[in-house]
């Protein structure tokens, strides 16, 4: 099963979900900011991701910019940006997309198009 994270008001989030409907995906949505992952699950996301922790950090959002993450992640253990992520939905990268095989944070279509190969319907 195809798990995606994400926010119903963003643009990106509904244009990675109009794909995975044209593409004819099987997946389950799962509201970000309502029932965002916790701390063991963004571990187990980050390490079969393969990318580095810090691309999971919705750079662009306003509680990123509001707590000024751009100045102090550089400084922070991966344990306090596990923490910091699970806090707080909103600064998770969206969308995520969640499968059997890869994590993958935001949407790029070539991307996703690898990673949902397996999961048309």
């Amino acid at each position: 099963m195809i798990n995606v994270y994400c926010y119903s008001k963003c643009s990106t989030c509904r244009k990675a979900l109009k794909w995975l409907e044209d593409q004819k995906v099987s997946h389950k949505v799962i509201d970000i900011k309502e029932d965002h992952p916790d701390e063991a699950t963004l571990r187990e996301f980050h390490k079969k991701s393969g990318l580095p922790l810090k691309r999971f950090f919705n750079t662009s959002g306003m509680l990123y910019r509001e707590m000024e993450l751009s100045r102090k992640l550089p400084d922070m253990s991966e344990d306090d940006m596990y923490e910091l992520l699970a806090s707080d939905g909103m600064l998770v990268k969206r969308p995520l997309l969640v499968t059997d095989d890869a994590v993958i944070p935001g949407f790029k279509e070539d991307t996703w198009r690898e990673a949902t190969n397996t999961a048309r319907t």
